[in-house]
């Protein structure tokens, strides 16, 4: 009995003392708990509108101001034409517009009757459902507040209008979502893991001390990764123009350049993570922990960013999936240019550049 627990002891005591044993049980539960119960929701919070006021009432006044004081929407800016709309959608930040009628008062009080047109952005047609029923609630809410002392009844419709995706379907974000994981898992994990493999097998150093430069070793290693992530990036955009009819109303040659762009990106992480892993399951572990998790959940690729506590919307910006699925929806749904995505492409090249940089930093490290 004593042997075995000194076995037993023995066995705890090595436990402890392995750091990455310690955050797979104790750390890994807590970080999904924390992400799961925070970041998945269908609720919408914090959702930047904009205003187009024909009218400039009172009313009007009240119903904004009702609107913006909620926890659901905050007013982004206010618009002056209709021409206006299809611009602010393009900028990608505001998601819906909400447009009251001319002499809104006096509809209201002639006839009874006034209308707010709810025009959203439904590249994502779950969050576009969402603000529209939610936006009817509280207009609902406020008929009620002003029909307490009125006899018959005011009465404010609302008039829907979806931009982009106009028979919300779910397929429009699912595809680029989908395009975003899969290449994700190409070219990080497969190239992480590639990499580990030679290191584990004592093969990467053999590799390292031949006449070919480590950084020809590197890229030797990752090119299959570049080629077969890009027959990925080419057949699921195939499939989703072919069989799920979804457009591609910006250029093709810029939709190519942006998803070779995230693809060398990615691979850089998976080089990176390469370096600091000295085996395939240590690879595997991070890959799964430090990419699956963050571009399902905090990429805006299911669950929108703006409704997350505010420290995971500042960590979703270290996320690479993040600004490539924004760039892929801009470019395939609303047919944006290089224009309108400079800074998402811009942030994707720094941090492709970065990861780069430290990846090399690491490799010289480990050859000195």
């Amino acid at each position: 009995m004593k042997r075995f627990i000194g076995f037993v002891r023995k066995e705890f005591y090595h436990i402890f003392r392995d750091k990455r044993s310690m955050f797979i049980l104790f750390g890994m539960p807590i970080v999904q708990i924390m992400l799961f119960g925070f970041a998945i929701t269908n609720e919408i919070n914090n959702v930047s509108i904009a205003i187009l006021d024909k009218s400039k009432d009172t009313e009007t006044q009240k119903i904004i101001n009702k609107i913006n004081g909620s926890k659901y929407f905050n007013m982004e800016q206010e618009i002056t034409s209709e021409a206006q709309i299809e611009s602010v959608f393009k900028e990608g930040k505001v998601k819906a517009v909400l447009v009251f009628e001319k002499d809104f008062i006096n509809n209201l009080q002639t006839s009874k009757k006034a209308e707010v047109q709810v025009i959203t952005d439904a590249t994502d047609p779950n969050i576009a459902n969402t603000i529209t029923n939610y936006i009817n609630a509280i207009l609902q809410n406020y008929s009620l507040e002003i029909n307490k002392s009125n006899r018959p009844g005011y009465q404010i419709y609302t008039q829907t209008q979806h931009y982009y995706n106009p028979e919300l379907k779910g397929v429009f974000t699912f595809v680029p979502g989908v395009m975003t994981v899969i290449l994700m898992l190409v070219s990080a994990m497969m190239t992480s893991i590639s990499i580990t493999k030679e290191k584990e097998l004592g093969t990467m150093e053999i590799l390292l001390v031949s006449p070919i430069k480590p950084f020809q070793v590197i890229l030797g290693k990752v090119f299959p990764y570049i080629f077969l992530s890009i027959i990925n990036a080419a057949v699921i955009l195939i499939l989703g123009y072919f069989v799920f009819k979804i457009p591609i109303q910006g250029s093709l040659i810029l939709l190519a350049l942006e998803s070779i762009l995230f693809i060398i990106s990615a691979l850089s992480l998976g080089i990176l993570i390469s370096t600091i892993s000295n085996s395939q399951q240590t690879a595997m572990m991070i890959s799964l922990m430090g990419l699956m998790l963050p571009v399902i959940i905090l990429s805006g690729f299911i669950f929108p960013i703006s409704s997350m506590p505010l420290p995971l919307q500042i960590i979703s910006n270290i996320i690479p999936a993040k600004w490539f699925i924004i760039i892929i929806k801009a470019i395939m749904l609303k047919g944006a240019t290089i224009a309108v995505i400079w800074k998402e492409s811009l942030i994707l090249l720094g941090m492709t550049l970065f990861f780069m940089a430290l990846s090399i930093k690491n490799y010289k490290i480990r050859l000195e």
